[in-house]
């Protein structure tokens, strides 16, 4: 974790937004606002906060197209908060690329932990779990290249265009490769929390994992699902000369 983190919290309610401020520079975080969306795109981008804190309805601007337009220039952790019991825009969020998501009302301790998690995560690659060495910087599974120096895969050579959340699921499942894994390691592997039996994200996760490397939706056989245990990565699906999704011709 950075030795005093940068923070940039986009949230129109001011009260709020000087609430969250005071309470997290109390634990030693440096805290900018921003209380609208356009601007707090642009500010994410030059100013490179080791953290976004990201409310969905904002004016100028909505959460959900700042994260997507910052999301392949900006690289650190986005954590979305919403107002809405629905949870169609969670799942959205993280399907463009936000890391995790608090609800509101904001309890303070609940956002710290997951602030002081996607700050663990993205500064320290996680150990727990892993079937390779810790010096392991890249893994080649026939026509899958995954570098975790660069933290980007490639397919038949063609660049994956992953999240961070998505990058970090793919490397834990590649280094375990041959072994299923249940929920329980990948959320916390990813999240750095302890899984509810009830959060979607990883499910999501790997879902667009498949969509983006070529695997069957339906039928998948590269990403298995074990029903009842979780999920497999098959070593040897990735052969040069598999053409089952075309993407190898």
């Amino acid at each position: 974790m950075p030795e005093t983190p940068r923070i940039l919290l986009i949230e129109d309610d001011v009260r709020l937004a000087k609430l969250i401020k005071a309470y997290l520079a109390a634990q030693g975080f440096l805290v900018g606002i921003e209380g609208r969306g356009d601007s707090g795109s642009t500010r994410i981008l030059a100013e490179r906060p080791d953290l976004v804190i990201l409310d969905l309805m904002l004016p100028g601007m909505d959460g959900l197209t700042v994260c997507r337009t910052v999301r392949q220039e900006y690289f650190g952790p986005i954590l979305m908060l919403t107002a809405r019991e629905d949870d169609t825009d969670q799942v959205v969020g993280l399907e463009i690329g936000a890391d995790d998501y608090v609800k509101k009302p904001v309890e303070p301790r609940v956002l710290l932990a997951r602030i002081r998690a996607l700050l663990r995560r993205f500064n320290q690659p996680p150990q727990n779990g892993r079937a390779e060495p810790d010096n392991v910087e890249e893994l080649v599974f026939g026509s899958l290249r995954i570098s975790q120096a660069s933290q980007t895969a490639t397919l038949c050579g063609v660049p994956a265009d992953l999240t961070s959340n998505e990058f970090a699921l793919l490397w834990i499942l590649a280094v375990n490769g041959g072994r299923t894994l249940d929920r329980e390691v990948l959320f916390r592997q990813t999240r750095g929390i302890a899984y509810d039996g009830l959060d979607r994200s990883v499910d999501i996760a790997v879902s667009r994992l498949r969509k983006k490397l070529g695997d069957n939706t339906a039928k998948p056989w590269r990403i298995k699902t074990v029903w009842g245990l979780g999920y497999l990565f098959v070593k040897d699906a990735w052969d040069d000369n598999d053409n089952r999704s075309g993407c190898c011709k």
